[in-house]
């Protein structure tokens, strides 16, 4: 094919659109001066997840290009990430196919605002899911301060086409922030 790329871009703009295809969104340089929260993660982060798939310290140091030794002593698959996406599993041998399940994500937002600062959760329906946040109000009382939220989904263990999303919005009260951040179900499903 002459041109292999183009025909690649093609593909993709055929295709339907979602938030495994695009991320969280599109970037706008002027906004990301002033992002209002950011979702901090450092090397120790990474090191964890990478020990949580199970590479090894051996792997684990080529991939980091550190001499020191990683500490796997914490493992954890859950990054403080601005995406959230529930794997659901098909495996019957485990669950009933009616059962409902629950997937849980805890994350850290980091005020880079002026000052103090108030953000209201507002979160984009998943069908067949109840999607909870709590606390559902970030209350900063000053720049470069740290707060915690944890986000629930409960719903089917199988997610029967392919894949559903929403979303969870941190709106800062009286103003001009948003943070956008996208929720994905999917299943793996067996081909047996």
């Amino acid at each position: 094919m002459a041109c292999a790329h183009a025909a690649g871009v093609a593909a993709l703009l055929r295709g339907p659109a979602s938030p495994l295809a695009m991320g969280a969104g599109q970037l706008n340089p002027n906004k990301a001066l002033d992002p209002g929260l950011v979702y901090d993660a450092n090397a120790e982060d990474y090191v964890r997840l990478l020990c949580a798939l199970n590479y090894t310290k051996k792997e684990i140091k080529k991939i980091t290009r550190s001499s020191s030794k990683a500490d796997c002593s914490n493992p954890l698959l859950d990054l403080n990430y601005p995406s959230f996406i529930a794997i659901l599993h098909e495996d019957s041998s485990i669950l009933p196919l009616n059962t409902k399940v629950v997937k849980e994500f805890s994350r850290t937002v980091t005020n880079v605002g002026e000052g103090m600062a108030t953000y209201v959760a507002k979160l984009a329906p998943i069908d067949g899911f109840k999607l909870k946040v709590k606390p559902d109000r970030l209350v900063f009382k000053e720049k470069y301060q740290k707060l915690s939220f944890k986000l629930t989904l409960k719903g089917p263990r199988v997610v029967e086409n392919g894949d559903v999303h929403g979303y969870l919005s941190w709106e800062e009260v009286g103003g001009k922030h948003v943070v956008r951040s996208p929720i994905v179900a999917t299943s793996f499903l067996n081909d047996d």
